[in-house]
């Protein structure tokens, strides 16, 4: 049976402008770093990649290397779009990026031009694309310099290969400079990919406030801290998470530890009192800022998409609430 998107996808999700473009993203987007790759279920993807579809989420988040194996997450994305959202390829955006370790030898990382044209030409066969709608420097390289790697964003827009262009991890400094060059180019940075979420603030020390002054939007990743930010953790570690396969240890110095836990169950009390799950209320909060467009998530099942989605019917705190919040992640 064909594939055919809800009537309603339109209805309750919430769409804000990226900075000051003409784009409007899902405050939700969804991110396929993990679950979608050549080691996962095929039609748990695609299940999770239609319904969110249907719920509103127009924006699909990729990178090179996400799999496993790299590029894998790529491909079976592509199959999706071909199989089921082909017809409505018009309505959604679609994001890659290029910056991590993808292939052997001198020119399989980092932000020289050969690299990102390169790799943004295999994103597209690898998902049986003419264009991106966003194709990102995925990180700073210390040895190119910033004009080359801006200069290639600009070629690959330029080139018909994407419609914008954004960065990710870039520090506040970098961000400016790497803004006034594309400026400068005559493609303005779209978008700026950062992690955020309530024990990872760094975009707070002046990213955000770099972001508002050069009108760059703002998608930022791992709202849940890779689930610590949700209702897994409350009573103990259980068998199949991640944390117990890497010992309680994640991307990005992420831990488990009991200090996290407990905070975790105060913030999970409050988000009750907010009619929340501890995850909506995560999201809802990473969301505060008039500079955030959109909350990237990651999903391995339909029903954290839902849940995630379930977060826009509340995003307003107020100032008690807030307080309440910053008194328990500060003890």
């Amino acid at each position: 049976m064909n594939y055919m998107p809800a009537e309603s996808r339109y209805e309750n999700m919430v769409y804000r402008r990226s900075g000051h473009s003409g784009l409007k993203l899902p405050a939700i987007t969804l991110g396929l770093w993990y679950n979608f790759g050549g080691v996962d279920t095929l039609e748990n993807g695609r299940e999770m990649i239609r319904r969110a579809f249907d719920l509103g989420i127009t924006h699909f988040d990729l990178a090179n290397n996400y799999g496993p194996p790299p590029g894998s997450a790529e491909e079976n994305f592509g199959r999706v779009l071909a199989e089921d959202l082909k017809p409505y390829r018009d309505e959604l955006v679609i994001s890659s990026k290029a910056g991590y370790y993808m292939w052997p030898g001198p020119y399989g990382e980092w932000g020289s031009r050969k690299y990102l044209v390169a790799s943004c030409d295999q994103s597209l066969k690898r998902m049986g694309l003419d264009y991106l709608d966003i194709f990102y420097s995925h990180r700073p390289d210390p040895n190119t310099p910033l004009e080359e790697t801006m200069g290639a964003l600009d070629y690959i827009v330029r080139s018909g290969r994407a419609l914008y262009a954004g960065i990710s991890t870039y520090d506040p400094e970098q961000t400016r400079q790497a803004a006034a060059i594309l400026r400068d180019l005559g493609t303005p940075c779209l978008i700026h990919q950062p992690r955020y979420n309530m024990f990872d603030r760094w975009i707070e020390d002046g990213l955000l406030d770099v972001l508002e002054q050069e009108g760059i939007g703002c998608i930022g990743f791992s709202p849940l801290c890779q689930g610590i930010l949700t209702d897994k953790y409350l009573k103990d570690i259980p068998e199949e998470s991640r944390a117990a396969k890497y010992d309680g240890a994640f991307h990005w110095g992420d831990s488990i530890n009991q200090d996290r836990i407990e905070k975790v169950r105060k913030l999970n009390q409050l988000a009750q009192a907010r009619g929340q799950s501890m995850a909506q209320m995560a999201i809802a909060w990473t969301l505060r800022h008039n500079t955030m467009t959109s909350a990237l998530i990651g999903a391995s099942r339909v029903s954290q998409i839902e849940e995630a989605v379930s977060a826009l019917k509340n995003l307003q705190f107020d100032g008690g609430e807030l307080q309440q919040i910053e008194r328990i992640l500060a003890a």
